[in-house]
């Protein structure tokens, strides 16, 4: 298992986008397991919606990446002097709406592997169902490569 301190020396992402409080299990090079617990303080209730707070879809989407990144930097050679970067994303479908106090368990596991591209599948559950699910391609950049791009 690794917490939130661990995490934050994975991801670059930080408040308010960072999308993953815990691994609960992982095979590296395989598959990873972790959780989002959503709250009524996020930020992003303030303007979607006031009325009815659902979570938006495609931050899902992210929360699953940035599992999905977490895997990756626990799979590839020398993972500090690479930046994953997220490439394509496919066949994602939303079946339930996400509010506060639900906890999201981010599933993805590695289809295809390369040297510069990676395909995982993903999915978020909420109480054994799942929410949303879908394919995402990342490619991986050596961190030089980033300089004159942001």
């Amino acid at each position: 298992m690794i917490n939130i301190e661990g995490i934050l020396q994975v991801l670059p992402h930080r408040y308010p986008f960072l999308l993953v409080d815990r691994v609960l299990s992982m095979e590296p090079g395989k598959s990873i397991a972790a959780l989002k617990n959503v709250t009524y303080n996020e930020p992003f209730f303030q303007g979607h919606f006031p009325e009815m707070r659902i979570m938006p879809g495609v931050l899902i989407v992210e929360a699953i990446a940035q599992a999905g990144g977490i895997l990756i930097y626990h799979t590839v050679p020398n993972p500090e002097t690479k930046f994953v970067l997220l490439a394509k994303i496919e066949n994602v479908r939303f079946r339930k709406p996400v509010i506060p106090g639900d906890q999201l368990r981010l599933e993805a596991e590695i289809v295809k592997l390369k040297s510069k591209f990676l395909q995982l599948h993903g999915r978020a559950l909420v109480e054994g169902e799942i929410v949303v699910e879908g394919d995402l391609m990342a490619s991986l950049l050596e961190k030089g490569e980033m300089n004159g791009r942001t």
